[in-house]
């Protein structure tokens, strides 16, 4: 299953204890810490004036309280599939010893059962809708990494800063990751 082609907006939560301290968070449920909490209003300075039609966020409270934040209350969908992947009995664990991420943690989440699960969610949203915002992990966005570039790998996408996935068209042949700016904004949304 490949992802549709259409685009959308990935705002990742902000940031929580867990990531602080350069931990696994998985499928924890933990709420933003006062640095998330101002990551997730800084965002909606940048996202405020932008009447979202569909607004789509993971249950977990990380990306919920930031969805919230950064769109102001706007209407907020709760999609199961955008729950960060289960990383089982390494839930907690530092960083350093996440494995590679195609690998199956011990009693968690096979990479091919996340991914499936991921690209059913985001094409759910972008087969309805039109550039959705989707909030959500950063273990989401590494499928969709991979689904555009062929690998998971690569650096960790920033808490709270919303990025314009953009599909191949007549000028551009391959998908792109945009950060959303000002200029940008006015670009895509104005």
């Amino acid at each position: 299953m490949k992802l549709i082609q259409k685009p959308f907006v990935f705002l990742r939560h902000g940031e929580t204890a867990m990531n602080q301290q350069q931990r696994i968070g998985g499928r924890t449920d933990t709420p933003l810490n006062s640095t998330g909490q101002q990551e997730a209003d800084a965002a909606a300075v940048l996202l405020a004036d932008i009447c979202w039609r569909y607004i789509a966020a993971s249950p977990l409270l990380r990306a919920w309280e930031t969805a919230q934040r950064a769109t102001r209350m706007q209407n907020i969908t709760a999609v199961d599939g955008l729950r960060e992947r289960d990383w089982g009995l390494l839930e907690g664990a530092p960083w350093s010893e996440v494995p590679p991420y195609t690998e199956t943690p011990p009693e968690g989440e096979s990479w091919a059962d996340f991914t499936q699960r991921v690209v059913l969610a985001l094409n759910n949203q972008l087969s309805q809708h039109d550039w959705p915002l989707i909030v959500a992990h950063s273990g989401i966005f590494r499928v969709i990494r991979a689904q555009v570039t062929g690998t998971p790998e690569g650096e960790r996408i920033g808490n709270a800063q919303p990025i314009l996935v953009l599909p191949p068209d007549a000028e551009q042949p391959n998908w792109t990751f945009t950060p959303l700016t000002t200029d940008t904004k006015e670009y895509y949304f104005d």
